[in-house]
């Protein structure tokens, strides 16, 4: 009798290899599957993403870059031991070997009382429910997650007492709005330089829960299910119900693009500067960028069909970020950016207001008029719902496990949450609007600016890192 099992198998793996294909290489239509949607209007806005594209990686990108290892943006004042509000500590490994030098009580800046409401007490009470949950796999994982998520602490004697100086200098200066820690002898500075946002290993269980409280408890949804598809929930779809945002108002589409395209920026940042073991095993790692990691999150017929819109909303989110800067160009003219040194205050300044200028003359920028239109009782409720998510959310990074991965979530979020200040600040909306220094009601920290241009940057790097894939693609 004839043998036909070698029949079968040859048959099996073409089945295989077509099925999975897609899934094994990037091929030529994967790379237009992924870039093919990138282009056009952003949604709810007239602006294209080859303006955004051209502006960014022409102008903005290569003089934000020069900016920011400057000491006056390089330096971030942080503090990363707070306890998570919302569930117990997960005890990651890289929480208790990573340590920040702290500055001295007399060094740290202005403090500022922490505020605490009933409706928030009560709001950050649900989480409970999810006490130790994903501690699976913990055990192989620390030992890259010690080297990978460890902070570098390193900051000179000298620069601790230029730290001083910025402290007398700042408490001259009128203050604002409630900065997170800012009461905290627990704040600590930070060479951001020296903690690049890239791979750190951190993975499993504890990130999927801190994504999948901001979306699933902490983002707006429609009031009717418009059809989540069967994957709504898991987390490979994680985002699956705001394929519909047609179902919900402006307001609410706005706040989960804005969170999508942070999610978006970090995931490119930790495809662009991805760790790879040692070539052929002799060597040490070393980093570039990850082609095959960017098409796992990107490409739509890996992605439920949501790669594109993520990377849309970036563009979204960079948007946002862009419009608060052109609005607060004339208070950072006026500001100054004090070191102590003369020469490098004068340069920063200049930096500054040449990015300034760039900014304000781009066309099209987003009208935040449009938002929150009217003084109904209808809005109010909805704009404290819109502040409360979002203080939740910047609350949920200290439930981070992974140092160097709070650090920088906490940055981002405080700078987006400063950009939405900026934005609803002044006497008036619009495109044409703008904050100055003689507005007694807005005032920035030093900290707020530190952390608006740096998560500026990080937007910006972001977008300049979808043009390198895109050719790497090609």
């Amino acid at each position: 009798m004839r043998d036909n099992r070698p029949i079968r198998l040859c048959f099996v793996l073409l089945f295989v290899t077509y099925v999975f294909s897609d899934k094994l290489s990037w091929s030529g239509d994967a790379a237009d599957r992924c870039f093919c949607k990138l282009q056009g209007e952003v949604d709810d806005c007239s602006c294209k993403v080859e303006s955004l594209d051209s502006l960014n990686n022409n102008k903005i990108y290569p003089i934000l870059t020069s900016l920011l290892s400057r000491n006056y943006f390089r330096y971030f004042k942080v503090n990363l031991k707070k306890s998570c509000p919302f569930w117990s500590d997960d005890s990651r490994c890289a929480l208790r070997d990573c340590h920040v030098n702290v500055c001295q009580k007399d060094e740290v800046p202005i403090k500022i009382p922490d505020v605490d409401t009933h409706s928030e007490k009560h709001e950050r009470n649900k989480y409970l429910k999810e006490l130790n949950e994903g501690k699976q796999g913990f055990e192989e994982r620390c030992a890259e997650e010690r080297e990978l998520g460890a902070l570098d602490a390193t900051i000179s004697e000298e620069k601790k007492a230029e730290f001083q100086t910025w402290k007398e200098y700042d408490e001259t200066l009128p203050l604002f709005c409630d900065i997170d820690d800012e009461h905290s002898n627990d704040m600590e500075y930070v060479d951001l330089l020296l903690n690049p946002e890239r791979y750190t290993g951190y993975k499993g269980p504890s990130p999927r829960r801190i994504w999948r409280s901001i979306y699933e408890e902490n983002c707006f949804k429609p009031e009717k299910n418009y059809g989540y598809g069967p994957d709504y929930g898991k987390d490979a779809s994680i985002e699956s119900m705001f394929f519909i945002a047609r179902g919900m108002c402006l307001e609410k589409r706005v706040f989960f693009r804005l969170i999508s395209g942070l999610h978006t920026s970090i995931n490119i940042h930790l495809c662009d500067k991805y760790l790879f073991p040692a070539k052929n095993g002799f060597g040490q790692s070393y980093w570039d960028h990850n082609l095959q990691e960017f098409q796992q999150r990107f490409d739509p017929a890996l992605t439920h069909d949501q790669g594109p819109q993520r990377l849309k909303n970036l563009y979204f989110t960079y948007l946002i970020e862009l419009r608060a800067l052109a609005k607060a160009a004339p208070y950072l003219k006026q500001k100054g950016f004090y070191t102590g040194d003369n020469q490098e205050d004068e340069d920063v300044q200049k930096g500054v207001n040449d990015l300034l200028d760039i900014i304000r003359k781009f066309p099209d920028h987003f009208d935040e008029s449009q938002l929150f239109k009217g003084n109904t009782k209808e809005m109010q409720q909805l704009k404290s719902e819109f502040v409360l998510h979002f203080r939740n959310i910047s609350r949920i990074m200290d439930c981070v496990g992974c140092d160097k991965c709070k650090l920088w979530g906490k940055l981002q979020v405080l700078g987006m949450g400063t950009a939405l200040k900026i934005l609803f600040s002044g006497d008036s909306m619009g495109p044409d609007s703008i904050v100055k220094s003689q507005d007694k009601d807005f005032q920035l920290t030093r900290t707020e600016i530190v952390a608006l241009f740096n998560a500026f940057g990080r937007l910006s790097s972001s977008i300049h890192a979808i043009e390198t894939f895109r050719k790497l693609a090609s």
